[in-house]
């Protein structure tokens, strides 16, 4: 695993990601900051649901948020997103240096 990212950080990250609806969630937000009732509107699901796997998504820290009045706002974690790609590119380095090495068991 990566020195700055624990392996339970990444069951977290992973878990969170493990579901299309909070995917799908992700991929809404790349644009920027959404009310949820913008993502309850073009997500077609009720605001519960949509709830629940928002907190998934806090919890694990990929997205954040704010209340404005009534309502909350989401947005993307850019924090967490660069320790995806910490994770991923770690695990690329390792992979490669794999294959190069040709061990047998």
């Amino acid at each position: 695993m990566v020195a700055t990212l624990s392996t339970k950080k990444a069951v977290e990250l992973f878990h969170a990601l493990s579901d299309e609806t909070r995917l799908a969630l992700i991929d809404r937000l790349k644009d920027g900051e959404q009310c949820v009732c913008e993502l309850t509107d073009a997500m077609k699901a009720g605001q519960s649901r949509l709830s629940f796997h928002l907190k998934v998504l806090k919890d694990a820290g990929l997205v954040e948020d704010r209340r404005d009045g009534r309502w909350m706002y989401y947005s993307l974690s850019v924090r967490a997103i660069e320790e995806l790609e910490g994770l991923v590119d770690s695990l690329k380095r390792v992979a490669k240096s794999a294959v190069s090495a040709g061990r047998c068991c």
